[in-house]
């Protein structure tokens, strides 16, 4: 609030995803009581934000703490009690998004609130404007991403130093946590199969790093295939926001896996204008992946012509490295 009470703090073992709901929850627990008036929650996390404007916390609730996969809510010992401090004033509480890194000056201050609290594991509280305010974080919030020219050379710093294994392939099943449709029961077998070969390279590399686009299906299906068996992973969008037209479902799903990536890369700065150029911007993407990763895997019925394309280019730059998930 403006002029008004402040607060940071740091735990050594957490992730930015809870962080952002911790602060959430301790700024409406310190109102303390009724709130006497409407409460606007300013946050650059979609994570938080699409939780409440979407109502994802409604079907959580319906199924008993479990998503649409019928996976149990990650975090649900902090989201439990901020839903339940929403559910008491659900009038007088909103929640609006804004962008980080972009020129909002609280949006700023607490991030370097936050920061400043990383580094030196230490919180701190007062009351106006912050005395000291250190460096603002450096790298950008998950959905900004890092621009790049798409050569292995040109990855640079963002590049992980770990083994970086590309999941692409078909695009099935409904992947939205909160779709209401059925699921398709070959994504199921598919996550938990990714699942299962993830764990299993992660005994052999424990620096593994996944590499996915978020895409509809195979690479969705790959992110959250990492999250289970604790892999990180690295989104690379071909363009900005490709989920633009996708069904709101879908949309909310792929900003709250955007949310959860160790870092987002963004290959060209325009959004393509015709089906044509996206396409071009998709085997771009494909071909820099092809440098970048170190293997591929790629899911696949055998039949997909387009997909046996991406194979076939897969092979061709890695042909000891590309392993297909059938379907």
């Amino acid at each position: 609030m403006p002029d008004g009470r402040w607060a940071s703090g740091a735990d050594a073992a957490t992730t930015n995803q809870r962080m952002e709901l911790t602060a959430v929850l301790e700024a409406l627990r310190a109102l303390a009581g009724p709130l006497g008036g409407p409460v606007e929650v300013v946050s650059d996390s979609t994570y938080v934000v699409n939780c409440f404007r979407d109502r994802w916390w409604a079907g959580w609730l319906k199924r008993d703490w479990r998503n649409s996969n019928k996976q149990p809510v990650a975090n649900r010992d902090i989201w439990e009690p901020l839903i339940e401090l929403y559910r008491e004033a659900p009038h007088e509480i909103t929640f609006t998004w804004v962008k980080g890194h972009a020129g909002n000056e609280w949006n700023d201050v607490a991030d370097r609130l936050a920061a400043e609290a990383s580094r030196t594991q230490v919180g701190r509280d007062g009351v106006g404007m912050p005395d000291d305010l250190g460096e603002a974080d450096e790298s950008e919030p998950p959905g900004a991403g890092e621009r790049t020219t798409g050569d292995r050379a040109d990855a640079g710093s963002w590049r992980p130093s770990g083994r970086c294994v590309a999941i692409l392939g078909l695009q099935i099943g409904s992947t939205g946590p909160e779709s209401t449709g059925p699921q398709d029961s070959r994504s199921v077998t598919t996550r938990q199969r990714l699942a299962e070969i993830l764990a299993a390279k992660k005994e052999l590399d424990n620096d593994l790093v996944v590499l996915t686009g978020l895409r509809r299906g195979a690479e969705t299906l790959g992110a959250e295939a990492a999250v289970e068996s604790g892999v990180p992973y690295v989104v690379v969008l071909p363009y900005p926001n490709p989920a633009v037209k996708w069904p709101a479902a879908d949309r909310n799903h792929f900003a709250l896996m955007l949310e959860g990536a160790a870092k987002v890369v963004c290959l060209q700065r325009k959004v393509p204008t015709t089906p044509k150029n996206a396409g071009e911007a998709l085997k771009r993407r494909n071909a820099w992946l092809r440098k970048v990763a170190d293997e591929a895997l790629i899911v696949w019925d055998g039949t997909d012509r387009r997909v046996g394309k991406v194979v076939s280019a897969f092979e061709r730059e890695m042909p000891d490295d590309v392993w297909i998930v059938d379907v």
